[in-house]
């Protein structure tokens, strides 16, 4: 007995052996990978108990000097040039375009010891750059078809994505983050096949991975975002990407690229390529789009980062070239195939606390995220072809796609509403295609470089994750064609941290809230988007006033933003224009458009004082920002500028607090007649009381009509003659109700294409009288719309409560 014991024991003693070593050696994985993801972090310990170095960049001035002359500024670059080449009156490189991949290659090139120059037409990152889903990720779509497919370029993708999101938060640590993602479950097949797949996502990432993914069970699940859908839901599965602040980090590159020698420009645009007698490049013609004067630029090299506008600049190439037809440009084939994707951005409630929530399978096959992003929930994205414009518009057809597939996973008693919007817009994503194929095949979904006949080098496609690769194979491309290996070192970037990185960590905002007397959320909101440069946007804060906070005086009442940002971005990051500001160095553009445009005139007027404006272009700036909020979802701003009137905008400035009411008044169309209206009929928040409750009631028994079913409903204008029959209704005007109805339509999933304008609300068919008007329950859900929104806090004066209008549409704050 014995010894048959000992020797089962013995065959069983290999299994556990083997389990035990499996879990060893999952268990050291696990500990080494998350030793990696906080690596960053304790390197950085230090970071606030120590003030940073200051560094004072060149001004605008200087570097469109330095354009002109061919030599850089004396600014104390870090990366050194040999004497000769700095004493030239050539650059290395002219880069043209100053989004996420321009930028890369002009810090990638700089950072090795060659001689940059870099242009851009509009802003940097006015582009595609600054409209992303502000994630760093390896692509888990990708993974997917490489497993299904077995596609071994969408493997090589992922794995290259991967490392390259490591090396992207390395880099730039404060303005980007682990972001843990959820995907909510409803089919009991889908966890193990979204859990397996999250595994082989952490496992390709290896010792660069940020933390595991897990699975959360249903109750965990709702309780971390209780408005999740609960009918049907068994689980979620988290997985880990990383986030980030598109256009903040595409400043942080130009800068980081300055700081190393670089001479960049904005609002400069590329107006010819000038070229040797045998057609190859030797630099360009440029022009300042702020002042109009034009120069001419001597380079060994161009190279064409242009994004979505790279086509252009190919057809000035081949327009250009010895001999060309007069037909060459239109013949050329084109690389670039935009699409657009839109996003919206909504209140913090539409997704976790701290956590992004990912749909991956919508209505159409596609996938939504919802991510926390800056205090509010960026929602998207769709994805259709589109034409290449500087400002795309989204289209209300994909706000609704999108806020109807959000309604789709969000509890049913929870209204998505299209007043919740609180900006939008469209982002050109390229799609390339290799020039030189022959068929479709050709089509490349990540990057690709072409070099033409003349020596233009172009880079097309990629996404913000890969932008550091994609400018390394770049410079690595244009040191070849241009014969610039014996200057050129190796490339340094994926050690090379961006300008705000070498004195932060994560507590570095206490010692703002400590040295300057900040709110806790103004100085953690500089902390993330400054680095340790935030100590030098405090120095250019004002005194509040108050006794607290001391210092930092906000833009908009509910967002972190104040006005020694403005200043800042004048002196530190070449902001020129209000949309510059208000879109690219602080975000609140993307936040929330209409509280954009309320702090428009203190914008314009702080940056009028800091660059010399006169009243024209102060006029001119209100105006053209207008235009752009447009771009952004705020479809009336520019109505709502001309109803104010832009002298009493920029008069009023110095006072926030009065623009701002102003605004709200040209906003809700409010003026002494509507007030007196609205003072006259108090109305409670409260759903209905039961006087209002009959009161409808039996304004719907007296204008309905009853069907042969035994149905009743109300035609569109016998609704509209209820309300205003209303005491308590009398300030809502039509347009109020019409919204009204939309909304509700959008709610309870009716179409008002079959209500009837007029008559009696029926229809005859096939000899029944059938209805084509609301039935009561969506006649009170649109009277309780009208209410819901009708009214908001205005003043108080004698101890009554006066109350003002809330059109529909901004009853969420939206746009």
């Amino acid at each position: 007995m014995l010894r048959r014991s000992v020797q089962a024991l013995r065959q069983r003693r290999a299994p556990i052996l083997y389990a035990s070593a499996a879990a060893t050696a999952v268990t050291t994985y696990y500990i080494f990978t998350a030793q990696t993801a906080n690596a960053d972090t304790q390197e950085n310990e230090v970071g606030f108990r120590k003030l940073p170095q200051r560094w004072d960049p060149p001004t605008r001035a200087q570097m469109l000097k330095a354009l002109q002359t061919g030599k850089r500024p004396e600014s104390g670059s870090i990366t050194r040039i040999r004497p000769e080449d700095d004493a030239s009156d050539e650059f290395d490189l002219l880069v043209v375009g100053g989004g996420a991949t321009g930028a890369g290659v002009a810090v990638d090139a700089a950072t090795r010891g060659l001689k940059v120059a870099l242009i851009e037409r509009d802003d940097f990152s006015a582009g595609t750059s600054s409209k992303s889903t502000k994630l760093v990720h390896g692509g888990v779509r990708y993974l997917q078809k490489a497993v299904f497919e077995l596609d071994y370029e969408q493997y090589k993708l992922v794995r290259e994505a991967l490392h390259e999101r490591r090396v992207f938060l390395h880099t730039a640590p404060y303005l980007s983050h682990a972001l843990p993602i959820m995907l909510p479950l409803y089919k009991y097949w889908q966890v193990p096949y979204y859990y397996a797949g999250c595994k082989m996502y952490d496992l390709l990432a290896g010792s660069q991975n940020m933390e595991t993914s897990y699975l959360m069970s249903r109750g965990k699940a709702l309780e971390a975002f209780p408005m999740l859908k609960s009918d049907g839901l068994v689980g979620a599965v988290v997985y880990y990407d990383g986030q980030h602040n598109d256009s903040r980090m595409n400043v942080a590159l130009v800068m980081t690229a300055v700081l190393h020698g670089a001479v960049a420009a904005n609002h400069v645009s590329l107006t010819a390529l000038r070229k040797s007698a045998d057609g190859k490049i030797i630099g360009g013609r440029v022009k300042d789009e702020l002042t109009g004067k034009e120069w001419e630029v001597k380079a060994k090299g161009v190279i064409n980062a242009t994004g979505p506008f790279t086509d252009a600049i190919l057809q000035m190439d081949a327009a250009s070239a010895p001999g060309a037809s007069p037909q060459a440009a239109a013949e050329l084939k084109p690389i670039v195939s935009p699409s657009s994707g839109v996003h919206i951005t909504l209140p913090n409630y539409y997704s976790p606390r701290n956590m992004g929530l990912l749909d991956p399978s919508t209505s159409d096959g596609r996938v939504l995220f919802c991510l926390p992003w800056q205090g509010n929930t960026i929602a998207g994205t769709t994805d259709s072809p589109s034409t290449v414009d500087r400002e795309p518009l989204p289209k209300e057809e994909d706000i609704r796609w999108i806020l109807e597939e959000v309604r789709r996973y969000l509890s049913p008693d929870i209204k998505v509403r299209r007043g919740d919007v609180l900006s939008a817009w469209s982002g050109l994503r390229p799609l390339v295609r290799d020039p030189a194929a022959k068929s479709t095949e050709g089509l490349v979904r990540n990057h690709m470089i072409n070099v033409s006949d003349s020596g233009l080098v172009t880079i097309a496609g990629g996404k913000w994750t890969t932008y550091r690769a994609m400018a390394e194979e770049t410079v690595d491309r244009a040191v070849q064609t241009f014969g610039l290996g014996d200057k050129a070192g190796p490339c340094v970037t994926e050690k090379v941290r961006l300008v705000g990185s070498d004195s932060w960590n994560k507590n570095m905002f206490i010692g703002l809230v400590q040295r300057y007397g900040l709110e806790t959320e103004v100085a953690k909101h500089l902390s993330d988007n400054y680095g340790d440069r935030a100590y030098a946007v405090c120095e250019l804060a004002e005194p509040t006033g108050l006794t607290w906070p001391i210092y930092g005086r906000r833009l908009a009442p509910a967002y972190p933003f104040i006005e020694a940002e403005i200043r800042y971005a004048v002196k530190n990051e070449y902001a020129q224009t209000a949309t510059d500001f208000l879109a690219r160095r602080c975000r609140l553009a993307f936040l929330n458009a209409q509280a954009a445009l309320e702090a428009l005139p203190l914008v314009v007027s702080v940056m009028g004082d800091e660059l010399g404006w006169n009243a024209a272009r102060r006029k001119h700036e209100i105006e053209r920002t207008a235009n752009f909020l447009v771009s952004m979802g705020l479809f009336s701003a520019p109505d709502q500028v001309k109803a104010l009137g832009v002298s009493k905008l920029i008069a009023g400035a110095g006072s926030a607090g009065g623009i701002t009411q102003r605004i709200w008044n040209a906003v809700t169309g409010a003026d002494a007649r509507q007030t007196a209206q609205a003072a006259k009929g108090q109305e409670s928040r409260a759903l209905f009381s039961s006087e209002e409750l009959g009161a409808l009631r039996r304004g719907f028994d007296q204008h309905s009509t009853r069907t042969s079913s035994g149905t009743t409903s109300i035609s569109l204008p016998a609704l509209h003659e209820v309300v205003h029959s209303l005491p308590s209704y009398s300030a809502v005007r039509d347009s109020d109700i019409t919204r009204a109805l939309e909304e509700t339509a959008f709610q309870n999933g009716f179409s008002l294409k079959g209500l009837s304008p007029v008559g009696a609300g029926q229809r005859e068919d096939k000899g029944e009288t059938k209805a084509v008007g609301l039935s009561y329950e969506d006649f009170l859900d649109v009277v309780a719309s009208v209410k819901e929104v009708s009214l908001t806090p205005d003043s108080v004066s004698a101890g009554h409560t006066h109350r003002r209008r809330i059109p529909v549409e901004r009853s969420g704050g939206g746009v």
